[in-house]
């Protein structure tokens, strides 16, 4: 298993797809997945520290696990059969849980867990930008400090 970290969340055009990127934490490889409106502004929303009005889904999932003293220990990214990427959520009991992997990088965002991938799935997906092409990543970057939650809903 990689670690990885969340580089954010964007839509892209031109088909307005949300999209969260994330990079190897002792690498060079980064992993884009596509994922639903209500996920990337649920990610987007924990990146830039807003509180909803109301807890969003993943806040409640947050507050549940600290009601009942579970602590969870990562998100790993297991498999990716047909551009679908699957996920669990490794609990410190052991216990795994089968998640969309969207949904676990939201909850990871929100409990401070780590988000760590196959081997194999980086080996498949994952992408290496060039130097050159950095910049674009630091475009991103910038991008996701002027983009609010709100862009993503549809």
């Amino acid at each position: 298993m990689r670690e990885l970290t969340v580089v954010g969340v964007r839509v892209e055009l031109p088909s307005n797809n949300p999209i969260v990127l994330l990079k190897e934490t002792d690498g060079e490889r980064y992993l884009p997945i596509w994922i639903g409106a209500v996920e990337a502004t649920a990610i987007a929303y924990q990146q830039q520290g807003m509180t909803p009005p109301r807890p969003l889904t993943h806040d409640l999932m947050r507050d549940v696990l600290a009601a009942l003293e579970v602590n969870l220990e990562a998100v790993e990214i297991v498999e990716i059969k047909d551009n679908i990427f699957y996920a669990e959520l490794v609990f410190e009991n052991g216990v795994r849980v089968s998640a969309r992997s969207s949904d676990g990088i939201a909850l990871a965002l929100r409990t401070g867990s780590p988000v760590r991938c196959a081997d194999e799935v980086i080996e498949e997906s994952g992408i290496v930008i060039p130097d050159e092409q950095e910049d674009e990543v630091e475009k991103f970057r910038e991008f996701l400090d002027t983009v609010s939650p709100e862009d993503f809903a549809g």
